[in-house]
């Protein structure tokens, strides 16, 4: 049977296993990139901003190239500290009601049919809708964001448009609004913020729009799709979960270790550094392979056992260190209400086998583009 680019992107767990032992540290020498494996060096590249630089130098007119993931202290730290505010554990527990509604809705759209698709009824709106409110972005808009953000993440463009250039557009009409007329939303208080007296430039402000959004809507569409699938292939999980609802969040940080949202992040190297037993040059590439350090027999017992009570899970699936995901408080807080009142609300959840998952065609996120299921409505 031959092996496809999308049975690699579904399954990348056993090469990735075969890495770890057999070349750790690989130099892809097709595109001139180093590729780490192991957990200790996955962590070590993503924490270690001395040695490996996320700034890239990419084109002025690139906003990620002008956003927090692309920046290094000491710039970093103080762009960051302008937002951190907003997606504190208690600042996102606030939100708490607003998305409880929003699934509840969700839910009310399809439980009578006794089908939906995780993904297009329930794990893509869900995110987008709450990151469109918390960003001031009308509701007539939020369809544009999803075709957005998975281009962003290196999804396919077949209609040859440019959604980069398209979304820089939008935001910077949504940010000249907004100095005319602030709200009670992020960019306005992204335009009011001052560091040591300067607001920031147009270029920052766009780099934190198009972050927010596609960090606010790949991460939670794709655990909560994610989890579906680990629950799918357990269906015993669910059971427990409706029995000992407690063990949800215990349940997602599995689910975000077994299939994690972001399986690789790229750095550079600043000067000639050691890796395993490898030399990288200065300015040589890195990429640091989250989905397989998840994985790494020598940090979690039986690692491809799908395991809800696993104890300790100490999985870098938000990264590690100054760039740890901004936004994991409101991922895993979206992610909890919509699994809970999932399984509360429906029984007998069954994928639709006869349709093939179909990935997102990206090496960097983990999801898929639709994920049909059956139920029944609970009594």
């Amino acid at each position: 049977m031959q092996y496809t680019k999308e049975d690699q992107l579904l399954n990348p767990f056993p090469w990735y296993s075969m890495m770890r032992k057999t070349d750790p540290v690989h130099y892809y020498e097709q595109h001139g990139i180093w590729q780490v494996f192991r957990y200790d060096d996955v962590q070590h590249v993503l924490s270690n901003y001395a040695a490996f630089s996320s700034s890239f130098g990419g084109p002025k007119d690139n906003p990620l190239s002008n956003s927090l993931i692309s920046m290094d202290p000491p710039r970093h730290r103080q762009l960051r500290n302008l937002v951190t505010q907003a997606f504190t554990p208690r600042s996102v527990a606030r939100l708490s009601d607003r998305i409880t509604t929003i699934v509840t809705e969700l839910l009310d759209n399809v439980v009578a049919t006794g089908h939906m698709d995780i993904v297009d009824d329930l794990s893509y709106p869900l995110p987008v809708i709450v990151i469109a409110e918390m960003l001031g972005i009308p509701q007539e808009d939020r369809e544009r964001f999803k075709h957005w953000s998975d281009a962003i993440v290196g999804g396919p463009t077949p209609d040859g448009s440019n959604p980069q250039q398209e979304m820089g557009a939008y935001f910077l009409n949504m940010i000249a609004q907004r100095r005319q007329d602030p709200n009670e939303d992020l960019i306005s208080a992204l335009l009011a913020a001052q560091i040591d007296g300067i607001h920031l430039d147009q270029r920052e402000l766009l780099g934190f729009c198009i972050l927010l959004l596609v960090a606010g809507n790949e991460t939670t569409t794709n655990l909560i799709g994610n989890a579906l699938l680990c629950f799918d292939e357990h269906p015993e999980v669910m059971e427990q979960l409706r029995a000992q609802p407690d063990l949800m969040p215990s349940a997602i940080e599995e689910v975000l270790r077994y299939r994690s949202p972001v399986q690789m992040m790229y750095r550079h190297a600043i000067s000639d550094v050691t890796v395993g037993d490898q030399n990288i040059r200065a300015g040589q590439m890195i990429m640091a392979q989250i989905g397989s350090a998840n994985r790494d027999e020598a940090q979690f017992p039986d690692p491809d056992t799908f395991d809800i009570r696993r104890t300790p899970n100490r999985h870098i699936a938000f990264g590690h260190g100054i760039h740890f995901c901004l936004g994991a408080p409101l991922a895993r807080l979206e992610a909890k209400i919509a699994l809970t009142l999932l399984l509360e609300r429906l029984q007998d959840i069954r994928r639709v086998h006869d349709t093939p998952l179909e990935t997102m065609g990206s090496n960097i996120v983990y999801g898929v583009k639709h994920l049909p299921v059956t139920f029944r409505a609970r009594e």
